[in-house]
């Protein structure tokens, strides 16, 4: 288990207009409005037109069963995935955050690498801009220094289309370290102070079987930067792999990655599947944090 320390700005992170605790561990639901996500693609999507209401079901369902955070992504990052252009992606995510930001308390987290996207997500009232690319497509890093608003940088080698060729390293740990030492730098430059960084080691993306179990195993290495971290690992292969499973089929495997997660520094968890996964946590949480003792 890890001791990460965070500094008060960031224990208390301010989300737009909302400020989380982040020594509490929190659950992030995601709403893909795409059609072709690997999990929930085409959800809310009828002949390949954004079916608002039912996004919105999906949102007040998260919301009620404990989720801190909603995930919009308007563009698939699953292996093998191709690129939308700017104004689709647009047209996906902000009519979708418009409506939870009207009618839902909570924190809105628009899953986009996409510049023009991160502003008028922010106007739209999202409180966290969650980049897969860690703000590396060209004008993303000021684009996101410009919104105020904290930003999750996430680890990925190579890109959607084809990071999961053969992908290596020296470390999977150590060079993930590194990698974000480079990217927290080049936010800084911009305006970014590290009090609103956030950063997710990328599960899947760009990364074997073993690179993935290992990055759990050793995750309190990251932890101990003492930055926020966000991690997703709901219905990924790493779990239908390990267990067999099809993808409707592993529920039981991503809640022992959040507890796992939790433990050693996690503090943001992105799931398909909220009621349970804020259950396994909040019950971890209170053990963790129990002073009783059992006699033996």
């Amino acid at each position: 288990m890890t001791c990460q320390v965070l500094t008060k700005r960031q224990a208390k992170m301010l989300f737009a207009d909302q400020r989380l605790d982040l020594t509490q561990p929190h659950v992030m639901g995601v709403i893909n409005v795409t059609p072709d996500s690997f999990s929930d693609g085409g959800d809310f999507f009828a002949s390949q037109t954004l079916c608002l209401d039912a996004a919105m079901v999906r949102a007040r369902a998260m919301v009620a069963q404990g989720a801190s955070f909603l995930d919009i992504g308007g563009e698939s990052t699953r292996p093998g995935a191709d690129p939308v252009s700017v104004q689709e992606e647009i047209d996906r995510v902000i009519p979708v955050i418009e409506a939870i930001k009207a009618s839902l308390d909570i924190v809105v987290s628009i899953d986009t690498s996409t510049p023009e996207v991160m502003t008028l997500a922010a106007e739209a009232g999202a409180g966290l801009i969650n980049d897969v690319r860690a703000l590396g497509r060209k004008g993303a890093l000021q684009a996101a220094a410009d919104t105020k608003l904290p930003v999750c940088l996430m680890h990925m080698q190579g890109d959607p289309k084809t990071m999961q060729i053969n992908p290596s390293y020296n470390s999977v740990v150590s060079d993930i370290g590194h990698y974000f030492d480079e990217r927290i730098e080049q936010c800084n430059l911009v305006g970014i102070p590290t009090e609103r960084i956030i950063i997710d080691p990328g599960f899947g993306f760009g990364k074997t079987l073993v690179h993935n179990l290992q990055l759990l195993k050793h995750l309190s290495v990251l932890a101990n930067k003492g930055l926020p971290i966000l991690v997703g690992m709901s219905r990924k292969s790493m779990i239908g792999n390990v267990l067999n499973r099809p993808v409707d089929q592993r529920l039981h495997g991503g809640l022992a990655t959040a507890v796992m997660a939790y433990e050693r520094g996690a503090r943001i968890v992105r799931v398909h599947d909220v009621a349970p996964t804020v259950d396994a946590l909040r019950m971890t949480h209170a053990i963790i944090n129990s002073d009783v003792t059992v006699s033996q």
